[in-house]
């Protein structure tokens, strides 16, 4: 991912003190999505297994700008335990990669632009923006939940 514009890439990382399964096993469930979202437009999953694999389709109810839709979104990478993305069909992903790091677990969550086919549009937007600070409250909440055992 290197060759990756840095720009189309938005990503943070938060250490949660819980094992990577652990931490999977939430990322994993699409019901569980709006438990951790920080951006405030995931509402629930709709519909969708309780464990997300490679190819797997789960639709989403949100809420943006005032106006709830629904999307449904495709997993499109998958390694258990270590990474997971989807999109949607602006074909932009959400990934979190995790890696074992002292007891604890290492989460980098990226918003990737550089899989959309409207990229450059995407970039001359607020999107980013909104999208990192998305990023910034989504990664507390996921840390709270894990090591809360909720």
């Amino acid at each position: 991912m290197s060759s990756v514009p840095r720009p189309l890439l938005i990503s943070r990382s938060i250490v949660i003190a819980a094992l990577p399964s652990a931490v999977f096993s939430v990322l994993a469930d699409p019901h569980r999505h709006a438990d951790f979202d920080g951006s405030g437009t995931v509402k629930n999953a709709v519909s969708g297994p309780d464990r997300l694999g490679l190819d797997d389709t789960f639709k989403t109810a949100m809420k943006l700008f005032g106006v709830r839709y629904q999307i449904m979104n495709r997993v499109v990478e998958f390694e258990a335990d270590r990474r997971i993305a989807w999109c949607h069909s602006g074909k932009h992903r959400w990934r979190y990669e995790l890696e074992a790091v002292d007891g604890a677990t290492r989460v980098v969550e990226t918003c990737d632009f550089s899989t959309s086919p409207v990229r450059g549009l995407l970039l001359r937007t607020p999107w980013p923006r909104w999208n990192a600070e998305g990023i910034e409250k989504t990664l507390p909440r996921l840390k709270a939940l894990v090591e809360n055992g909720a």
